[in-house]
């Protein structure tokens, strides 16, 4: 799982292996952001979250405001046969913004040994992601 920033630059990065639910890892991914501030101190929380419907879940969603993390999450339309519920709202022009993270995601996916996982162990793996990860900071700095 992958957090980044405004421009699409990777802040906060997550592995795990493919067993765990990504509503569990989203959580620990969250807690790995640490970006310096021009003042020097360190911010350990994003300010807004744009996340999709597997996201949609009570219990992500009150982690979130006990973060004080603002988010934008679309609700699942839920089958007429539960119990109606008054849905959460959402901001579908902030949600269009989820093309940056897409757009990270796409650029990550042209390091073929990121694409497809060749490594056993997630270390050796998550050390060619964060390769990855540090040229395409590098390649925006650099522009």
């Amino acid at each position: 799982m992958l957090v980044t920033e405004g421009a699409g630059l990777p802040v906060g990065l997550h592995l795990d292996s493919a067993q765990q639910a990504e509503l569990h890892l989203a959580e620990t991914t969250l807690e790995s952001v640490q970006v310096r501030t021009p003042s020097g101190q360190l911010r350990t929380r994003p300010r807004h979250l744009v996340a999709d419907k597997g996201y949609d879940s009570r219990s992500f969603r009150h982690y979130l405001r006990a973060r004080g993390i603002a988010h934008t999450i679309p609700p699942i339309r839920r089958p007429a046969r539960f119990r109606p519920r008054r849905l959460p709202r959402y901001d579908p022009a902030r949600y269009a913004q989820r093309w940056i993270i897409e757009r990270t995601n796409a650029w990550l996916q042209n390091y073929r040994r990121v694409q497809v996982r060749h490594e056993r162990l997630l270390t050796t793996y998550r050390a060619f992601v964060l390769l990855a990860c540090l040229i395409i900071t590098l390649g925006a700095l650099l522009k």
